[in-house]
């Protein structure tokens, strides 16, 4: 399955609602599942799949409240107890990282490619990997127990190839 996730940290409501219907629809179009990030209430407006959250953004119960029972996932870092958390309050994903170095955002936490099989071994709920992923690294992950893969620089701020080439070369 494939989600693509709108992250504009940067941009006015009114502008984000503006790009988001565009991006929904294409991600209609090719049935991908369209996640906002951070914002739970664009989510809604925009009859998004579902919205991730992070650790300083509202609960996982606020936003079922809002969004009801669409997904929602929450980011761990690298920790086990924040993964714990999200999982007591039925997060529908985990995201950890950054693994790799990235420069899409700051990044504090760098957790070892052990916290994957860690996670595994308490929770069958899907697990994103993010941070500096690329046709290199991206396969220590996979092999690592990580379901899913966030990947945003390698594909819109490659130097060498344009976003169809790079995510073809992932496959």
């Amino acid at each position: 399955m494939s989600f693509f996730q709108l992250r504009l940290k940067s941009e006015k409501f009114k502008k984000k609602l503006k790009i988001g219907k565009k991006v929904g629809k294409i991600c209609k179009k090719f049935k991908v599942k369209f996640l906002i990030n951070d914002d739970v209430h664009l989510a809604k407006k925009l009859n998004a799949d579902g919205c991730h959250l992070g650790q300083n953004d509202m609960s996982i119960h606020e936003a079922r409240k809002l969004i009801g029972n669409k997904i929602i996932g929450v980011t761990c870092h690298n920790s086990i107890k924040f993964a714990k958390v999200a999982l007591k309050n039925k997060a529908d994903y985990l995201a950890f990282g950054a693994f790799f170095s990235t420069r899409t955002k700051k990044t504090k936490y760098k957790p070892s490619l052990n916290i994957l099989k860690k996670v595994r071994k308490i929770t069958k709920t899907p697990i994103v990997a993010i941070g500096g992923i690329n046709s290199d690294n991206y396969k220590k992950l996979l092999l690592n127990k990580a379901n899913l893969l966030a990947i945003s620089g390698y594909i819109w701020k490659n130097k060498k190839l344009k976003p169809f080439e790079a995510i073809k070369k992932l496959k």
